[in-house]
């Protein structure tokens, strides 16, 4: 159902040739509302394709094509056999996983050269969206007589469960319902998940990491950022849990593969599952994250990832056990860097004040507006202020204590030991115990104490000397006390004694309790330490912080209708919320600085040339690729004796657009989006057309790598490749792909021509 609310908000002027609307390529759109707000623009920047061809209900269209991948990246179908593509470091998890001192595909790269290689991961999803449909009305239904924002969450959290038992009856289906400008609308995501997706390859580490942390968040970029996976289905085509006899899915679309690729200027597209953004914060808001909280966290992070840095060089199996922990950490420690960078030269703040002096003008203007919002902006004020030494406390709390492996661990355990001393029944008990013991493997599978040893003592120190002692959990008194502050005494006596420093003690532990002994948790040091923590939190920092959002979700709410009301000739998109989303924009390159112009795209010479530098070990490479180049050896996948490897475009994206497919004019995948310049990360915040550029692998770096370079060439023969810029819809993917291919494939092609139209129809 179409949104009335937008679309009368908008009016005819929104939806003219003639409207200025969102700063140019601004914006990370609903795709059910394509046609009312977006259509015209897009056509006017280049694109071939109408609305209905990128979300339809009635008939596949490119949203089909599109998965949720694990909850926290975008994946695509690039074949009719389920062949699923994604960002190497969304899949970096399951690679690490299977990765072993002998079997070291983070190192090494993995290719199943047949299905029964394929390695299943047991909890990964992909998560397709069969509908959208707007919902507020429904969920707003009774908040009128809400007194309180307690009250109408309440009658809002009833609404939507009746919602989504209502849209989900008799399905394998489930309802998501999210809220957009802080609860002013509500849409639903009806979704089908996929429960076996099997690892199919991945390059070595130095292709598909290549330029580490050197290069994370920054352009120009060489880095092969992709993995392959397969979703499997059980009869019917529907989801099942992983079962050998399940079969490859077959989906109702899947992308067509350029091989044209992209040119300065061309229109793009990125479609795909954008986390968080907070495009309408305050000033005030803006002031604390760029003086405050980021600081704060850099720090922090850093002093983690040196400690890591050593130990895995070290050692082979902490590297193992670390490498997917090591780059979740230091993802977001660079890219807070470059966000604080990217405030500074839009003069972020300066300008969201200069928005808000014009609303208070709009506001003062009409005694109705007054009565409406004349206490938004210094109500906003209020609360932030009461913010102060609550935002610091919690950073501290999750990223300096929590950073340390043993306490966050410990902590929890913290519920069992209250159980214990509450003499809570013992079947509660047990239960209790039996959820924690299946935590107890995972955990230690890749844990190393000795290197949480030396971050325990840095970051507690980092926490008890650059925080306010009055911000001090009770335990730092103790140790001022017993220690004098010295954290690596404290860490020297809590790692001896705690039992959390190993699996076989809180195994033991865990048995013991079940063994009637109640007071063994009672006196271990870690989880004292984590208890402590957790207390002060809870009594300390939790209540204002949960009762200031509580306060500032009401006046954004209230803030953003009146926005809304006041640029009324402006096009608004909500913020990012993990949902599905379109953005669009051009391939183009940009000045990061003055006197410095970068090009829209790499190429394979940017690899050799950063290898043979000698500048960073993240610049090592395979021999092959090395082998590759001096030879020319390109295929297909080479242009004028160039390969190319990544381009950047002006689409706005955000963490949970990693994978998500750059589409081109006629539909056609032609790159797998994986980051942003490290100027433009502040775009979470504040869009600055001038800086913000998404970074993206070509697709024909892919190919070439995953044919040339690991010699899987039965994986591109499952795909569908085009040379011209034929539409790249559903209904014509399998005449796409039989006039691409050349005689002798063609042969194969027309064997398998009737099981490809099947595909298609369904």
């Amino acid at each position: 159902m179409i949104s009335k609310r937008i679309i009368s908000f908008f009016a005819a002027a929104c939806i003219s040739l003639g409207i200025t609307t969102a700063r140019p390529d601004e914006g990370m759109w609903l795709p059910m509302l394509l046609k009312q707000l977006n259509e015209s623009e897009m056509q006017q920047k280049g694109m071939k394709l109408t609305a209905e061809d990128i979300y339809s209900i009635n008939q596949s269209s490119l949203k089909d094509a599109i998965v949720s991948f694990g909850g926290f990246c975008t994946g695509e179908m690039i074949s009719p056999e389920g062949l699923l593509l994604t960002n190497h470091h969304c899949g970096y998890g399951q690679i690490q996983q299977h990765s072993t001192v002998e079997n070291d595909y983070l190192t090494n790269g993995f290719w199943a050269m047949n299905r029964d290689q394929e390695k299943p991961n047991p909890g990964l999803t992909a998560t397709f969206i069969v509908r959208m449909e707007d919902v507020t009305s429904q969920i707003m239904n009774g908040t009128a007589s809400a007194k309180t924002e307690a009250e109408r969450e309440a009658i809002i959290q009833r609404n939507m469960a009746k919602v989504r038992k209502e849209a989900t009856a008799n399905t394998h289906y489930d309802a998501v319902i999210k809220p957009y400008f802080y609860g002013n609308e509500y849409y639903m995501y009806i979704t089908e998940t996929f429960r076996d997706v099997r690892l199919v390859g991945a390059p070595p580490s130095s292709i598909g990491k290549f330029g580490g942390d050197t290069d994370n968040w920054m352009w120009p970029r060489h880095t092969g950022d992709f993995s392959l996976f397969r979703v499997y289905a059980g009869p019917n085509n529907e989801p099942a849990d992983y079962s050998p006899d399940n079969k490859p899915y077959k989906p109702k679309h899947h992308l067509t593969i350029s091989l044209k690729g992209a040119q300065e200027g061309d229109f793009t597209m990125v479609f795909g599952f954008p986390g968080r953004t907070n495009e309408y914060l305050t000033s005030q808001a803006v002031q604390e994250i760029y003086e405050v909280s980021n600081p704060a966290k850099i720090n922090i992070r850093e002093t983690k990832l040196n400690i890591l840095d050593k130990d895995m060089k070290a050692s082979d199996a902490v590297r193992i056990q670390y490498a997917a922990k090591y780059a979740s950490i230091a993802n977001y420690w660079k890219k807070w860097i470059g966000e604080n960078r990217g405030i500074r030269k839009a003069n972020a703040i300066e300008e969201k004040q200069k928005l808000e002096k014009q609303f208070a003008s709009w506001v003062a203007a009409d005694p109705a507006r007054k009565a409406k919002y004349g206490t938004v902006l210094a109500d906003f004020e209020k609360n932030y202020k009461a913010l102060d030494g609550i935002t610091i406390s919690r950073d501290y709390i999750t990223e300096a204590a929590y950073g340390v492996e043993i306490v966050k661990f410990a902590n929890t355990f913290t519920k069992l030991q209250e159980m214990l001393e509450a003499k809570a029944p013992k079947n509660e008990i047990d239960a209790q115990i039996a959820r924690l013991e299946k935590t107890i493997p995972s955990f230690y599978k890749d844990y190393n104490a000795p290197s949480d040893k030396k971050v325990f003592a840095a970051l507690l120190s980092l926490y008890y000397n650059n925080i306010d002692v009055k911000l001090h959990p009770e335990v730092f008194k103790m140790v001022r006390s017993k220690y004098k502050g010295d954290f690596n005494k404290y860490a020297d006596e809590l790692f001896s004694k705690s039992v959390f420093t190993s699996e076989a003690g809180v195994t033991k532990a865990l048995a013991d309790i079940k063994g009637g002994k109640k007071d063994v948790l009672k006196d271990d040091p870690a989880l004292q330490l984590a208890a402590s923590i957790s207390d002060y939190y809870r009594v300390n920092v939790m209540p204002t912080y949960n009762e200031v959002n509580d306060n500032l979700n009401l006046l954004y709410r209230t803030y953003v209708a009146g926005l809304r009301e006041m640029q009324s000739d402006k096009k608004f998109y909500p913020d990012a919320n993990s949902t599905l989303r379109v953005a669009y924009g051009k391939v183009e390159p940009y000045e990061p600085v003055d006197g410095v112009q970068y090009k829209h795209y790499t190429t394979l010479e940017g690899i050799i040339e950063k290898a043979e530098s000698g500048a960073a070990e993240d610049y090592a490479i395979p021999a092959r690729l090395k082998e590759l180049y001096e030879n020319k050896d390109y295929g297909r996948y080479g242009v004028n004796g160039e390969l190319p490897v990544a381009f950047i475009a002006s689409n706005h994206t955000t963490g949970g657009n990693s994978g998500s497919p750059v589409i081109n004019a006629n539909g056609q995948l032609i790159g797998t989006n994986f980051d942003r310049n490290w100027e433009g990360t502040m775009s979470d915040i504040v869009y600055n057309p001038d800086q913000v550029r998404n970074i993206a692998v070509d697709v024909r770096y892919m190919l070439f790598i995953v044919d040339k370079f690991a010699g899987a060439g039965h994986l591109v023969e499952e795909m569908t490749l085009v040379t011209d810029n034929t539409s790249g819809l559903p209904q014509v993917d399998a005449r796409l792909k039989k006039a691409d291919v050349s005689n002798k494939e063609g042969k194969k092609q027309k064997n398998r021509k009737k099981d490809k139209t099947t595909a298609v129809a369904n």
